[in-house]
């Protein structure tokens, strides 16, 4: 399938379920839905360079905050008269996912020439150090936090939650369609060779740097325009919460329970994982999350190291039909079967 008509199927797709929850109701699920969503956006931007390319990012949080405080900047400025007018979420989200872009091309550029456990510390390390930059930034609050005041309703959604809903489900296309297009394309080819044998990939003439850093760069600005809105979504922002380890462990955990070998495994363990948290924050407490991620992490390391998209091939493997959907015809050449000797034989 082509890449027009996916994303035409998948915007289908998000109208449906935005129609099936404006019937149930009730404004939780909106509230839900735009987590779930969240982290479909956030799972399949770390997929790109921990799935694709091999290199496993702890800085998840750190771009997805860098998107929250640009959005605060730019309300405080606003609050201050420096600007006329209150800026569209669209537009808040191009610029946190510019800045996020910036900086993760940075990032990249400085980090990339390390590799495995090396790369992952050096992520976290920038985590902290951003972190700490913005409590001690008290432009946008610092360690107090800051307070968005977001209006309750909005032309012609309603409720305003609604319209955060659906700037969240499109991104949500767009990165899944943005994920897939890589894929299949030269650039993820290449992320493929890096991450299958990244000596033997520049040995053969690839670009290695180059491709490694036009995914950090692409990861970063996804990240960092599903934390724009964040700010409208919560109201208060405090620095701890935001750039909080439970983005990155969530971001891993997603595409490693879907599956990262494939654009659709970060949407199921997104939607799967997703799902069973907020089930979880309604009926028991917001502390089991963290617990839910491990045993389902360890549970998937040991079971299916491939994730759900794995268990799946494997399955599609032993069936009539092979991997790609041709009929197995029973052609195929037989196995050699080994003659008994006659002295093998039983006397008669």
């Amino acid at each position: 399938m082509r890449t027009i008509p996916f994303f035409l199927i998948c915007l289908v797709i998000g109208g449906i379920a935005f129609a099936a929850a404006l019937t149930l109701g009730n404004d939780y699920y909106f509230f839900a839905g735009y987590v779930v969503l969240q982290y479909v956006v956030l799972s399949t931007a770390w997929n790109i360079l921990g799935g694709y390319c091999g290199y496993v990012n702890f800085g998840t949080g750190a771009f997805f905050a860098l998107g929250a405080y640009s959005t605060v900047t730019i309300y405080t400025l606003i609050d201050t008269n420096a600007f006329p007018h209150v800026v569209p979420i669209p537009v808040l989200m191009l610029v946190g996912g510019a800045v996020s872009a910036v900086v993760g091309l940075g990032m990249g550029y400085l980090t990339l020439r390390l590799r495995g456990a090396f790369f992952a510390i050096a992520t976290l390390a920038m985590a902290v150090v951003l972190e700490t930059l913005v409590v001690n930034w008290d432009f946008v609050g610092g360690s107090r936090g800051a307070f968005i005041i977001r209006p309750e309703t909005i032309a012609p959604f309603g409720s305003y939650i609604r319209y955060l809903f659906l700037i969240m489900l499109l991104l949500a296309v767009a990165s899944l369609t943005i994920a897939r297009l890589i894929e299949r394309s030269r650039l993820g080819y290449g992320l493929a060779t890096i991450r299958d044998d990244e000596f033997a990939a520049e040995a053969a003439g690839v670009p290695t740097l180059r491709l490694k850093l036009i995914a950090t760069t692409i990861s970063g600005a996804l990240m960092g325009m599903a934390g724009a809105p964040f700010p409208y979504y919560i109201g208060y922002l405090q620095p701890q919460p935001t750039f909080a380890l439970d983005y990155a462990v969530n971001a891993i955990a997603m595409p490693l329970i879907g599956g990262t070998s494939t654009w659709v495994g970060p949407l199921i363990g997104a939607l799967l994982l997703g799902s069973l948290q907020q089930i979880i924050i309604v009926t028991i407490s917001s502390a089991v999350n963290l617990l839910l991620v491990g045993a389902l992490l360890v549970a998937f390391v040991i079971l299916a190291p491939n994730g759900i998209v794995g268990l799946a091939h494997k399955y599609l493997q032993h069936k009539d039909d092979d991997f790609v959907g041709r009929r197995r015809t029973g052609l195929e050449a037989p196995a050699p079967q080994v003659e008994s000797s006659p002295t093998s034989e039983a006397p008669s």
